[in-house]
């Protein structure tokens, strides 16, 4: 199978690399530093399960040198997106499929104004990883998930078909039925996840075990389910409760990426996040002073600066 990925970040280049050794046809599409790495060094991958070492692997930055792909995997992060969608053009023939597998819930939407809509699916990554360096991606363990599912009935012969090229890399990668409710039960979770450790700059061992931080978890989370509700999704209604019944279950160490990319100086997803949250709100009156507050709180780091 023929996969163009646009991304090596922790998404692309941890899946990208798996079906790369399986043998699939995989190219990236790159910025020309990411480039410069992925040629001169190839392709690490350092995990606890998958640990690998890709000395050559094809990438470019002109998608017109790679030609239609029967699957491309949008990896980018949301603040890229835009611009990386015209990336797309060269990438398409009349039966590719192009999966976004973005934090937030509007990739699709997004990507559906500059490719006809029967060519964009969804897709949902559970997966600890974020990059060292270009051409370095860390895998922190112990799960790495795809979840992919159709927005029109014509796009399942493709999504199963990249179902079986994850199965030949040792990919868990399945295909669901109500792909909607499942990108908003991981946006729930992962809005209050990004929120909460990166305004306090702590790991959820901190956040869940202080009775403060653990409301404020529960409120974020609350209010992006409501947002959701709103939006005709079917969650459960003790869809938060089980959430946060979840976090005791996590490593006391974890963080979001988007902790991971505050310390690092670099962009935050937060308009997509919290911000998306009160933005959805709004269009549906509802109330998100806790999201609100995270944005505002956040709010001088989306650009990359870091704090003093």
């Amino acid at each position: 199978m023929k996969i163009a990925i646009i991304g090596a970040g922790g998404i692309g280049g941890y899946f990208g690399a798996l079906l790369a050794a399986a043998g699939e046809d995989v190219r990236f599409v790159v910025r020309s530093r990411t480039l410069k790495a992925l040629r001169e060094h190839g392709l690490t991958v350092e995990s606890p399960v998958t640990p690998m070492q890709l000395p050559t692997v094809q990438a470019t930055d002109d998608p017109s040198t790679v030609g239609p792909a029967d699957i491309v995997i949008f990896a980018v992060k949301m603040g890229d997106a835009q611009s990386a969608a015209g990336l797309l053009a060269p990438l398409l023939g009349p039966r590719t499929l192009v999966i976004p597998f973005q934090n937030g819930v509007e990739v699709a939407q997004l990507l559906s104004a500059q490719v006809a809509p029967a060519q964009v699916a969804s897709g949902i990554a559970y997966i600890p990883a974020s990059l060292r360096a270009p051409g370095v991606v860390v895998h922190g363990g112990p799960f790495a998930r795809l979840r992919f599912g159709a927005r029109e009935p014509m796009q399942l012969p493709a999504l199963e078909a990249f179902r079986d090229a994850c199965k030949r890399a040792g990919i868990d990668g399945e295909i669901v039925g109500d792909v909607r409710r499942e990108l908003w039960e991981k946006f729930v979770f992962l809005v209050g996840l990004s929120a909460m450790t990166t305004a306090t700059r702590q790991p959820v061992g901190v956040i869940r075990a202080d009775a403060d931080m653990r409301a404020a978890f529960r409120a974020v989370m609350q209010e992006t389910f409501d947002v959701g509700v709103a939006e005709g999704v079917g969650l459960a209604e003790d869809f938060v409760d089980a959430r946060l019944a979840f976090i005791d279950t996590l490593p006391e160490t974890m963080q979001a990426s988007m902790l991971h990319d505050l310390q690092a100086g670099r962009p935050l997803e937060l308009p997509w996040l919290s911000g998306a949250v009160v933005r959805l709100g709004e269009r549906h009156g509802i109330a998100t002073p806790v999201n609100r507050t995270i944005l505002a709180v956040l709010k001088p780091f989306v650009a990359g600066s870091l704090p003093a």
